[in-house]
């Protein structure tokens, strides 16, 4: 599954600027809320219920905020570059300055696991991980992010 077909161009911000991860879920979320028609309110309650289980921070300064929602009907991405790195409460107590949201429909079962996968390993790559840090404008992160180089081929 190619991260553009989840991932609207529209849906990369290259500057967000927040001040704590509960800031920076709104922020997300009322964007992603903008852009799938979902209320903001449903998508930071479902956001907010997931980060209780554990924070999605994931290490090296990446979080990757993700959930299901009952009414709606495909798998979105929406790509944060953050302003200043923040606390998200990280597996490796590192502030995050990079955040990819996954939003997709309650019935989506393994494909939503695979995308989760998809970006996961993305993300692990200190190489994209590092441009994706030097880059600050949408269109040029929306290509490093939709690249798809053979070592990372679903």
């Amino acid at each position: 599954m190619p991260l553009s077909d989840l991932l609207p161009q529209d849906a990369v911000l290259p500057a967000l600027r927040v001040n704590s991860k509960k800031q920076a879920l709104q922020e997300i979320a009322e964007r992603a809320a903008a852009l799938t028609g979902l209320g903001e309110r449903e998508i930071f309650d479902t956001l907010l219920q997931r980060e209780r289980l554990g924070s999605t921070g994931v290490g090296n300064g990446i979080a990757i905020p993700h959930g299901k929602l009952a009414k709606f009907n495909r798998i979105f991405g929406l790509f944060a570059r953050l302003e200043r790195p923040i606390d998200f409460e990280a597996l490796d107590g590192q502030p995050v300055d990079v955040i990819f949201l996954l939003l997709a429909p309650e019935s989506a079962g393994a494909d939503h696991l695979r995308a989760l996968s998809r970006i996961a390993r993305m993300l692990r790559d200190p190489l994209i991980v590092q441009k994706l840090r030097a880059t600050s404008d949408a269109a040029g992160l929306y290509s490093i992010l939709c690249e798809e180089p053979a070592s990372h081929a679903a």
